[in-house]
């Protein structure tokens, strides 16, 4: 008789929605992936580039909508990837309900954490290039750098430090001046 092997429990949208108050996770194919707390770097930096984005968004009198963490994004319609990205982008506002997204954002960015190393830049990076995201950026506090990926139109990554001017691609006349950004 063949050993038996213990079942890995597979999750759903409810075990992500019945979390307790404060705890938040991923979903990725049936996967519960928690997520630490951020710290004050990770949140300044957040905060940088929400305003940053949505500053140009607004004096441009763009359609898109920029959306920070928490946010729900259903990548994929059958509900087996639900990401909370550090930022969202979000041109198509047909794509936004109650919920959050569903369907990729045009731009996603995500701030890099020990914790979160790994998942930020080969999971999500594969997960957001299969589902039709137009550009990832992975800020990387820790190596100060911002690793674009102009996933539209299949270009090699740049690497930029955090003295550069950052180029979004989704936009013709927007770029993050980081030099700007107070991080110690």
């Amino acid at each position: 008789m063949a050993p038996a092997f213990a079942q890995e429990k597979s999750y759903t949208l409810h075990d992500i929605y019945t979390l307790p108050d404060g705890e938040r996770a991923e979903l990725i194919d049936g996967k519960i992936y928690y997520m630490a707390p951020p710290n004050t770097t990770h949140q300044r930096i957040l905060s940088f580039l929400h305003l940053e984005i949505g500053n140009h968004i607004r004096a441009n009198k763009g359609a898109c909508e920029v959306l920070p963490a928490p946010f729900a994004v259903f990548l994929f319609a059958d509900d087996s990837k639900y990401l909370e990205p550090d930022i969202s982008v979000i041109c198509d506002r047909s794509k936004l309900n109650d919920q959050g997204c569903s369907g990729a954002p045009d731009w996603i960015i995500e701030i890099v954490s020990p914790s979160s190393r790994s998942m930020d830049y080969y999971t999500k990076l594969s997960l957001y290039r299969s589902a039709g995201v137009r550009e990832y950026w992975i800020v990387d506090p820790m190596k100060q750098i911002v690793l674009v990926y102009d996933m539209e139109h299949a270009a090699a990554p740049v690497i930029y430090s955090f003295s550069d001017d950052v180029k979004a691609n989704i936009y013709e006349n927007l770029s993050i001046h980081f030099s700007e950004l107070a991080v110690k």
